[in-house]
């Protein structure tokens, strides 16, 4: 049974918080030099770290530091829509309202008339039809990818962005064959050692790599992550071993080194 009480006073407990935040805020662009001199430019690069910092949370599964990082970035929100406030252009009420009714009107299929067949993907399509409709149609569909995201994540965008209105493989299995497709093509280009050439390569398969790992319900860049966090723990296992010896790397031969590595592996 729904207890409405706990409910209730859940929310209230929210909104209170959220009313503080908004309070402490506009104290602090008042009494702090520090955040009275700031502005949506210098802070740009700030709210960058933070996202990163609450990935990086996400990606250790650190719920603790997920809901700190998460405070953190709630903070800059809030910091630009005061920003916005104070020349008259928008405040946190405009945010809200406007993604409030972002999302009823690019969700029909839970807040009107319109009926999915209950996948996912056909959510996505809808929801890409729809943004394109908020622009009257004249929109391109990539153009909401920003171009200073980093290759990989603009990739797995443009990848998703271009699904979403039905530009896909038919079969997932299919992206195999461009993947091998790209490392003959790469490989003929190593074999001329053209260096320009190569780096076209490398680009295509990287891109069909990325193309594979959505289809796979992979997040490219967290796979990546997941891969550069081990190779760091195994090489610094290697490399404490290595002083524990009282060597240097510079003095360890590839076969010595190789099993340090290797025993690093079963520890894991």
């Amino acid at each position: 049974m729904v207890n409405f009480v706990e409910i209730y006073l859940g929310m209230e407990r929210k909104i209170k918080a959220f009313k503080e935040l908004l309070e402490i805020m506009d104290e602090l662009r008042e009494k702090c030099p520090w955040d009275r001199k700031q502005t949506l430019e210098s802070l740009r690069k700030n709210t960058i770290e933070e996202t990163y910092e609450l990935a990086e949370a996400i990606l250790n599964n650190d719920l603790q530091d997920i809901k700190k990082e998460l405070g953190d970035l709630m903070l800059h929100i809030v910091f630009y829509a005061k920003i916005g406030s104070e020349t008259g252009s928008f405040d946190m009420g405009d945010v809200l309202e406007g993604i409030n009714k972002k999302l009823i009107y690019r969700h029909p299929h839970v807040f009107g008339e319109v009926e999915v067949d209950g996948s996912a993907r056909k959510v996505e399509e809808n929801w890409e039809a729809l943004k394109l409709k908020e622009k009257g149609g004249n929109k391109r569909v990539l153009e909401g990818v920003p171009t200073a995201l980093p290759a990989l994540v603009k990739a797995s965008r443009i990848q998703e962005k271009a699904s979403g209105v039905g530009f896909d493989w038919e079969f997932r299995e299919q992206v195999w064959e461009k993947v091998k497709e790209e490392i003959g093509e790469l490989s003929r280009e190593i074999e001329k050692n053209d260096n320009d050439k190569m780096e076209a390569e490398f680009g295509d398969l990287f891109f069909a790599m990325v193309n594979a790992a959505r289809l796979y319900g992979i997040d490219p860049e967290a796979a990546l992550e997941r891969t550069n966090l081990k190779f760091i723990k195994r090489f610094n296992y290697l490399e404490s071993k290595t002083l524990l010896k009282g060597k240097s790397l510079h003095d360890m031969t590839l076969a010595e080194m190789d099993e340090i590595w290797d025993e690093a592996k079963t520890k894991e």
